[in-house]
Order: C-alpha cells, then structure tokens, then sequence
C-alpha cells in the first residue's frame, strides 16, 4: 500500500467560522472548500473541518508546536479561541511547554513548544 496523505478530521457547527479561526490564527491555507468540508494545509499537515459538529467540546488530539506557548496563547484568544486552563508556569527557568485550547467551535486542541 502507498499512503498519498493523512488528514485528520475536526467537525464543526460553523465550518466556515472553524476554518476562519484556523487561517486567521494560525496561518493555515485553504486546499479546498466546499458546503460539507474545508480542507486547510497547516505546516506539513492537512486539517479537514467538517460540518456536523455541535460545538459542545471535542478533543482533537491536534498538537500545534510554536516557539513560544504564552505568546501564541494570547493570539489564539485574540483570535477567538480560549484556554480550557491555566498556562503552567512553574517550570523552572524553561518558559512554559504546554497549553490547552479550544477553537472557535468548541474543539480542543494543544500548543506545545519543543523541549530539549
């Protein structure tokens, strides 16, 4: 078997709001749209949302590793999306590794930085 690609699927009540969040906050790229689902290029991978969603609250298990995790924190609030907790900041000298979120529909998602 030759594998072409891997997507990963997140439903959403507002497919076109969810994939505002993402292109806004992130920088993600639209590959293709239509009514049902938004296919988003996001670094090396592909995000497809898709309508059915009930915005109640779905982890994704969707990782988002940025340089600096406060900072991209703050841009996905400003975006629209929340944290579901507290940043841990008592991590030593080390700047915080971790943070939970949740997207304009209500899925879950982390942002992660790498550690060494």
């Amino acid at each position: 078997m030759i594998v072409e690609r891997v997507k990963y699927l997140i439903w959403a009540a507002d497919v076109e709001r969810a994939a505002e969040f993402y292109t806004n906050c992130f920088g993600a790229t639209v590959e293709r749209s239509n009514p049902a689902v938004t296919d988003l290029k996001l670094g090396d991978a592909t995000i497809g949302i898709h309508s059915g969603g009930d915005a109640k609250g779905t982890w994704t298990g969707i990782s988002i590793q940025v340089a600096d995790v406060v900072s991209a924190a703050k841009e996905v609030e400003a975006a629209g999306g929340k944290l579901s907790r507290p940043i841990a900041t008592d991590e030593g000298d080390d700047s915080p590794h971790l943070a939970m979120c949740v997207d304009t529909d209500g899925n879950q998602f982390m942002l992660t930085r790498k550690r060494s």
